[in-house]
């Protein structure tokens, strides 16, 4: 009986230390201090360049901050790289402008972001004949 007792208590023991650390990982995700809640965030701006590792400045009240950014270096989209949209497939090439078109729908802000609820793209149309080759 003294065996199941120690274990007993053993376990109590372990379980007080799990909660007691939990404690402190909620302690330590709030330790910027900040009790706003109505965050104002910029885009985010490269270090050099048009692209890369940057930062974005953000305002709450009196209080202001920097977080670390990255802007891809492939993206050179109008609308921002904090504007997050859904595509439909690429329309039929126009014989007129040599180009064809698609569009998006918004499908997510970050940080607050000032998005257009559509937007359009255009590119050049392929010069190239894709051709099917079909297996026999």
């Amino acid at each position: 009986m003294q065996v199941r007792g120690l274990l007993l208590l053993l376990v109590l023991i372990l379980l007080a230390a799990a909660a007691e650390a939990g404690k402190n990982k909620k302690e330590k995700a709030k330790k910027d201090g900040s009790k706003c809640d109505d965050w104002r965030w910029g885009p985010c701006v490269p270090n050099s360049k048009d692209c890369g590792l940057g930062y974005r400045e953000g305002t709450c009240k009196d209080e202001s901050k920097k977080l670390k950014c990255k802007i891809p270096c492939n993206w050179k989209k109008k609308f921002g790289a904090d504007c997050k949209y859904k595509f439909e497939s690429w329309g039929g090439c126009s014989a007129q402008t040599g180009m064809k078109t698609r569009s998006g729908i918004l499908k997510k802000a970050l940080y607050n972001a000032q998005c257009e609820e559509i937007v359009y793209v255009t590119k050049p149309c392929s010069s190239k004949i894709k051709s099917k080759s079909k297996g026999q």
